[in-house]
């Protein structure tokens, strides 16, 4: 019988105000997730990544042991939108630490949800 407990806490950032040329890159912004997953202590199991071309966006989703960090951007608009959710020991406050350290937006509005079975 397994002791993994399905809590977690998932982050929902809204960044605006961000050089659209930090938002277009998919390697980039890969290893940029890649990198705060590393830092809030989670595994990476597998990650895709997509542009929408050039100058355009790019969607993506890292994999985690522990759940999933997931972007989506709009150079366009200067605004990206993370999705982090963690469980277990790893701590997705840091993950997203590192992703607005190296997107410096403007304004950040982060909600916190903690995710548990229905009692």
């Amino acid at each position: 019988m397994s002791t993994h407990q399905p809590n977690g806490t998932h982050l929902l950032a809204d960044m605006s105000g961000i050089e659209a040329g930090l938002l277009v890159d998919c390697t980039r912004i890969e290893q940029l997730l890649r990198a705060a997953a590393a830092a809030a202590g989670a595994q990476v199991l597998h990650s895709h990544f997509h542009s929408f071309g050039s100058g355009l966006g790019v969607t993506g989703v890292v994999l985690l042991a522990e759940s999933h960090i997931s972007i989506h951007t709009w150079p366009e608009n200067g605004f990206a939108a993370a999705d982090i959710f963690m469980c277990g020991a790893s701590q997705p406050h840091l993950a997203l630490e590192v992703i607005e350290e190296a997107l410096q937006p403007e304004c950040s509005e982060v909600r916190t949800v903690d995710r548990a079975p229905p009692h």
